[in-house]
């Protein structure tokens, strides 16, 4: 990623306020008892860390990551407000050079982002029985077309899956 769009994202996060409600994203809601409560997350393109925290609340040790140095920083702080900050843990790392080394995860996540270059190493990152949750948006320059990530994942358990309102969402098993 290029200096400009780390600069756009810092830009974007310095502007939002840091969530109030810490919460499973909207399009998996119906499957909160399907997240692990015990072991290892990654979350990719984590922005200000909700996801990731709501994870740690559950008793999963957390392991965020995105481009933008703001938005980790607010990760941390969410982290710490939440009193889950010594089960999260936020790095600012661009995704275009590929994941960073790390042991395999009970659950993998991306919500809002998607990269699909990434899908070997996601799969492989993936513990046996691990949970893949993944929410793209499905309009504009960087939006996944009509089923890309079921196809994208063939060999995965799928929990549940869909499109519509401007995402495309898949809840799988590994």
């Amino acid at each position: 990623m290029s200096d400009e769009d780390r600069e756009r994202w810092d830009v974007r996060y310095a502007e939002r306020p840091l969530p109030n409600d810490i919460g499973l994203p909207r399009d998996f809601a119906p499957f909160a008892e399907m997240f692990p409560t015990t072991g290892r997350g990654l979350e990719l393109g984590c922005g200000q860390g909700a996801f990731s925290v709501w994870l740690a609340q559950r008793g999963i040790t957390m392991h965020g990551l995105d481009v933008s140095p703001v938005a980790v920083r607010r990760a941390r702080d969410l982290a710490q407000d939440h009193g889950v900050a010594d089960r999260c843990h936020f790095d600012v790392v661009d995704l275009d050079d590929g994941l960073p080394a790390g042991g395999p995860a009970n659950v993998v996540v991306c919500h809002r982002f998607w990269e699909p270059r990434l899908a070997e190493e996601i799969t492989a990152r993936l513990a046996p029985g691990g949970l893949l949750a993944i929410c793209a948006l499905s309009t504009g320059r960087y939006g996944v077309s009509s089923g890309e990530l079921l196809a994208t994942f063939p060999g995965m358990t799928v929990i549940g899956s869909g499109e519509g309102d401007g995402t495309a969402w898949l809840l799988a098993v590994g």
